[in-house]
């Protein structure tokens, strides 16, 4: 599964480039289908990142990979997490994956 989403993302990485963005893979997990990308570059704090992410890569995932479920932005699981922790990084890298 792991391979097909990272050729997915080869597919789908010319277009977020072209607008300054990127997407980094961090982790497949077979068991859930649940696929945690980051999104980087023009896309961190883009107002449209979240509908690129749902409507776009999300979408494309789930049709070209049997297994894939959902996909999340952890820099965004992350930033959620820090504030409802509102602690140091460290408890909000730890508690947000977990």
């Amino acid at each position: 599964m792991r391979a097909q989403v990272e050729a997915t993302i080869e597919v789908i990485r010319p277009a977020l480039q072209a607008d300054g963005g990127d997407i980094v893979l961090h982790a497949v997990h077979e068991d859930t289908g649940l696929v945690e990308v980051e999104l980087t570059g023009a896309c961190v704090g883009c107002p449209s990142s979240t509908t690129t992410l749902k409507a776009g890569i999300e979408r494309i995932m789930r049709d070209r990979v049997d297994g894939v479920t959902k996909v999340i932005n952890i820099a965004e699981v992350i930033g959620a997490t820090e504030v409802i922790c509102n602690a140091d990084v460290v408890c909000a890298a730890e508690g947000a994956l977990a």
